[in-house]
């Protein structure tokens, strides 16, 4: 079973390298050897193939969330062990000066940018803050392939609302 770990904030190339270097084990980070992990069934196998499974199974993610991230897309994509690297599209529109524009034309131009990144470097895409479907629709095509389509506390009130309106109306 597959795990991942998403760092939020990362802006350049060193601190790319060193989320690599912390999250993966050699060859290509120096993660320490810990114990039998979930990646593994808590099982205990010979260290090679537990590295080596350790390494495949875990989903590493940066967040670039600044206009300095997006223009560092290509040197943080190029990173070895760096799976994806995600927009988040609220935070680089406060950056940016235009909160919430999340269709902005310059959010549009970020988009491109990390998708044209990650696709010479063989990495993931990905789409953050952005919950309207037609907005959504437009990233996705251009070629976001993780895409995050909501936050638990969005999904949690929206279905207690739902909820909460269908007992208002039995109690008419």
């Amino acid at each position: 079973a597959s795990r991942g770990v998403v760092v939020r904030h990362v802006e350049d190339e060193a601190r790319a390298q060193q989320i690599a270097l912390n999250c993966r084990y050699p060859p290509i980070g120096r993660r320490s050897i810990t114990g039998a992990l979930p990646q593994l069934g808590f099982e205990t196998y010979p260290l090679k193939d537990a590295t080596e499974t350790i390494n495949r199974e875990t989903l590493i993610v940066v967040m670039l969330e600044s206009p300095e991230a997006i223009n560092n897309a290509d040197q943080i994509a190029a990173i070895p062990g760096i799976d994806a690297l995600l927009i988040g599209t609220n935070d680089l529109s406060l950056e940016m000066g235009i909160p919430g524009e999340l269709g902005h034309s310059d959010i549009v131009a970020a988009y491109d940018t990390v998708i044209a990144a990650c696709k010479t470097h063989g990495k993931y895409a990905g789409m953050g803050g952005v919950y309207k479907p037609e907005l959504m629709a437009k990233y996705i095509e251009m070629g976001t392939q993780l895409i995050l389509a909501g936050n638990d506390i969005s999904f949690l009130m929206e279905s207690a609302r739902r909820q909460a309106s269908a007992v208002r109306g039995m109690l008419r």
